[in-house]
């Protein structure tokens, strides 16, 4: 069986988005690395969740470029997966959520209840996996969610807000799996309005601000040593939240 080639680095090179006569992403040029966790910070408006979209393949630049490391080849499925502030569960068992992923991935049956169950294992839900995934607690269903995504082995796992509407006890339980997932050697790219989760969980930061990158730097060296005024604002609470 061939191995499968890298993902990345992903290039972005002068990506723009507009929305009518409106502009999201205004020129963002970076390059996505293997390893760090990339935490993507910034106010309400400022195009966090379009440059993701833009960054997983959902939406297509108006202008610029989007490259993976590997061109996409025919009949294969890119190694990436993406986890939104709400994830949207199946009418059906939390096995059965991730058995049904992984069939639309090309999971062969017989691959596809062990790679499950291991999943499950992996972030704490082994003794619901017969449970109906929409009876779940909010955070067990965006433990699931990540559950579902890890099963497909991505090398880039792409998350929007997943503890946005979680209390803090259920947030925590997140944040491990996000550290665990990490840990096995998959990419983290990740929007958060949680300043406190960014310093945790984040080993480089992506400040945008209307649509633009202003900033990206080492977590430490962002929050303590902010290279611009807007970050400056942005970090004493000027800036408003998304």
């Amino acid at each position: 069986m061939r191995a499968p080639t890298s993902l990345l680095p992903l290039r972005l090179v002068d990506v723009s988005f507009d929305a009518g006569a409106k502009r999201i992403v205004d020129r963002v040029s970076l390059v996505l690395e293997p390893g760090p966790r990339t935490m993507i910070l910034g106010p309400n408006g400022a195009g966090k969740s379009v440059l993701m979209r833009l960054c997983h393949g959902l939406l297509r630049p108006t202008a610029g470029r989007i490259e993976w490391a590997t061109p996409e080849q025919s009949g294969e499925r890119r190694r990436q997966a993406m986890v939104f502030q709400r994830p949207v569960m199946l009418r059906r068992s939390a096995l059965a959520n991730i058995e049904y992923a992984l069939k639309i991935a090309g999971i062969a049956r017989s691959e596809r209840e062990g790679r499950a169950r291991e999943a499950l294992e992996s972030v704490g839900l082994a003794d619901l996996a017969n449970r109906g995934a929409r009876v779940l607690s909010g955070g067990e269903q965006q433990r699931l969610a990540l559950a579902r995504a890890w099963a497909l082995r991505p090398e880039v796992l792409f998350l929007d807000e997943p503890t946005a509407s979680l209390d803090p006890g259920a947030s925590a339980e997140v944040e491990r799996t996000i550290a665990t997932i990490h840990a096995a050697g998959t990419k983290i790219v990740m929007i958060t309005h949680n300043l406190g989760q960014a310093r945790r969980l984040g080993d480089e930061i992506l400040f945008l601000n209307e649509g633009r990158l202003v900033e990206r730097a080492p977590a430490d060296r962002f929050f303590n040593r902010p290279a611009s005024a807007e970050t400056e604002a942005f970090l004493k609470g000027e800036l408003p939240w998304t």
